[in-house]
């Protein structure tokens, strides 16, 4: 990508903290500020006047803006989207509440589904039918249009999904209804099933087209504002959007569709932990990325994130598949729980002490942070435990109330639980690490894999205060702690590229594929991502085409990498047979193979950053340095808090110690060491012995 000026922004929203990061060159320079809940715009623009001032850069410099948001997900965990109604095939609006017709643990009888986000009396049926060919079956009710959209206009309606009968086959029907909404009622917003999640399946369908229709309008709003707030700050540059699988995308693009910007933020903490992992030639890593509101943790396998075409937002129940919403759309496979520094601990009636899922977010905050929070956190335990120093917060712009956290704990924990407040404390930490624990164990064996052995990759403000007990508890006997860990995610967006995926549902047997009408589909989907690539300024340098196959007769698929200009039945059949050999050992003879979806991701070319290059030239203010009281196991152990500055290169220091650095808090518990890697990395390992 060339841009007229070579410094860039990168800006990362999370539930807690935003931060800015300004790459000038070969220089990244970070600052953190509290989210601005009202607006978030005015967060990203406090940080951002911020980094201009340390470095004395002018507006105008800036040659593009990188960001990255966790809002959509927000927005639809805590269920303040727009009001929104769902239009679909008579017969129908049920779709989204029978969901799989399953149960996702069969033998608790107390277990809830996740409500819809469209209630039914917002869900309403048109006479119409499509068949799974594309051929009209019932000819659309344009009458009955109109009524539907009366009821809609009662019920303060400000957001409509369009998720008609196979209309990924035939979109006529569904693009006519927004013609018509258009023309009588042009401010309402509208998300059609067959641009957002043109694919088989309608439970997914109308799932994924109801998510986007529910934060579209909190999106378009937050985005305009974005570029409202940036051009009067004098930046003209380019905005582009971080996806959930691992891309960026354009502005426009993010506000039509910012479903795909669920897991925006953290795919960028995946994608710098990825490029990490393949400069220090680790074949095997999960990163582990904590902030104030959440955790996410990813498993990366020869220097490539997993990914996937489905996931599922809010996983309520032990993180079981099923019990979270399901969305269908390019990303990077993560679980991600609600474990940060913000997590409110309470005790229950019964007496058990909980940790989380809800925050303290940034408003009001832990108590520490003396902004009206009266619920002890995570932050307010690290505090109190002495991992956390109270000074040189957030970059030195806050000082931590350690009595206030005192105070807190003793009379929301301890009192209650009946123990003392270092206690108390060290229960919480406890609690919210085993979570997070349980959460990787359940993900790893989700997809086959081990956590042990690997090498963590721990970056966000809170994460490496806590990686190396959750490391010890998945068995895991190195850490690495990047430079710039504390603003890992918005670091991430920098190493990755311009990407779209376009996805199109052709059902046909392999043995009666049509090759010419499979080349003219493929070229259209071409067509489509290149548009997105061309508009945001760049061109293709890498693209992959899959096919998912499967034996007739069977409910799921695998995803067959083949090659754009040589689609024959041979080639499908014997990439089929290949990766049917490696999901599941065996081919199945004699079984006719059928084709249900294509997928398409065209990606620009790769930023020429390398990151381990950039690493040791970070600007940043100085760190605490001096000693610290810690507790550990019920006792006080003496620890040393070391600037991250004044370590040099493979010199191994033993804990307890506190690596500090303005952006986030290293902690090396005994029994382990730190040492400075020739990349800049901070490496903690299990001492010998």
């Amino acid at each position: 990508m060339n841009y007229p000026h070579n410094k860039k922004l990168s800006v990362d929203i999370g539930g807690t903290f935003t931060d800015v990061v300004l790459a000038s060159d070969d220089t990244f320079t970070t600052t953190k500020v509290l989210t601005t809940y009202s607006d978030p715009a005015l967060g990203v623009i406090e940080g951002v006047k911020k980094v201009l001032s340390m470095t004395d850069t002018q507006s105008e410099e800036i040659g593009l803006v990188l960001h990255g948001t966790t809002l959509a997900t927000n927005a639809l965990i805590e269920r303040r989207g727009a009001v929104t109604g769902l239009i679909t095939t008579q017969g129908h609006r049920d779709v989204l509440e029978m969901a799989f017709e399953n149960r996702f643990e069969q033998y608790d009888v107390n277990i809830d589904r996740t409500e819809p986000l469209i209630p039914r009396h917002l869900r309403l049926g048109i006479p119409e039918r499509m068949n799974a060919s594309g051929d009209v079956v019932v000819p659309l009710d344009e009458e009955a249009l109109g009524r539907l959209l009366d009821t809609f206009k009662s019920q303060a309606v400000s957001s409509i999904a369009v998720g008609l009968l196979h209309s990924y086959a035939n979109p006529d029907h569904e693009l006519r209804v927004r013609d018509l909404i258009n023309q009588v009622w042009p401010e309402v917003s509208v998300t059609l099933s067959s641009e957002v999640c043109p694919e088989i399946r309608e439970f997914e369908r109308f799932s994924t087209t109801a998510a986007n229709a529910y934060v579209r309008p909190l999106m378009a709003s937050y985005l305009e504002s974005l570029a409202e707030n940036l051009a009067q700050l004098g930046i003209s540059a380019q905005v582009l959007l971080m996806t959930s699988g691992g891309g960026l995308t354009t502005l426009y693009n993010a506000a039509q569709y910012p479903i795909r910007l669920v897991e925006s933020g953290p795919a960028g903490g995946a994608m710098l932990a990825a490029r990490v992992a393949s400069e220090n030639d680790y074949a095997q890593v999960v990163s582990f990325d904590m902030g104030g509101t959440t955790a996410k943790i990813c498993m990366i396998d020869d220097g490539r994130p997993l990914h996937s075409r489905s996931f599922e937002v809010d996983r309520s129940y032990r993180f079981k598949k099923g019990s979270g919403l399901p969305v269908r759309i390019p990303v990077i496979e993560m679980v991600e729980i609600g474990a940060g520094g913000g997590s409110i601990a309470s005790v229950d009636a019964l007496r058990r002490l909980r940790v989380g899922p809800d925050s303290a977010a940034s408003e009001p905050g832990p108590i520490c942070y003396d902004q009206g929070g009266a619920e002890p956190t995570v932050t307010d335990a690290d505090l109190v435990v002495g991992r956390l120093p109270a000074q040189g917060f957030a970059g030195g712009s806050m000082v931590l109330n350690r009595e206030a956290a005192l105070t807190g704990l003793k009379t929301g924990i301890g009192d209650l639980l009946r123990m003392d407040v270092d206690s108390a404390a060290e229960a919480v930490l406890e609690v919210i690490e085993e979570n997070m624990a349980a959460a990787a164990r359940a993900h790893a064996s989700e997809w086959g894999k081990s956590m042990a052995g690997r090498v963590m990759i721990a970056f966000g403000g809170a994460a490496p205060i806590h990686a190396a007990a959750l490391a010890r508890k998945l068995k895991i006997r190195q850490v690495l702690v990047p430079a710039g860990a504390g603003v890992g995610s918005a670091i991430g967006f920098l190493m990755a590229p311009v990407r779209f995926e376009v996805v199109r549902s052709d059902y046909s047997t392999l043995s009666r594929l049509d090759s010419l009408v499979i080349g003219r589909l493929v070229q259209d989907m071409y067509q489509e991502a290149e548009s997105i690539l061309s508009s945001a300024g760049t061109e293709v340098a890498d693209e992959s085409l899959q096919a998912y196959m499967r034996y007739q007769g069977q409910g799921y698929e695998v995803a067959v990498s083949v090659n754009r200009e040589d689609l024959t039945i041979a080639n499908l059949q014997a990439g089929f047979e290949e990766e049917y050999i490696s999901t599941y050992g065996r081919t199945i003879p004699g079984v006719p193979v059928e084709i249900l979806s294509w997928t398409l991701a065209l990606s620009g070319p790769e930023p020429d950053s390398s990151f381990a290059h950039v690493a040791t030239e970070l600007v940043q203010e100085e760190s605490a340095a001096g000693s610290a009281v810690i507790w550990e196991g019920g006792n006080a152990v003496d620890a040393r808090l070391v600037p991250r500055g004044s370590f040099t290169p493979a010199v191994a220091h033993a804990g307890p110690l506190l690596v500090t650095e303005p952006q986030t808090t290293v902690y090396v518990p005994t029994g382990m060491s730190v040492e400075l890697t020739p990349n800049g990395d901070l490496l903690l390992q299990e001492s010998p012995g």
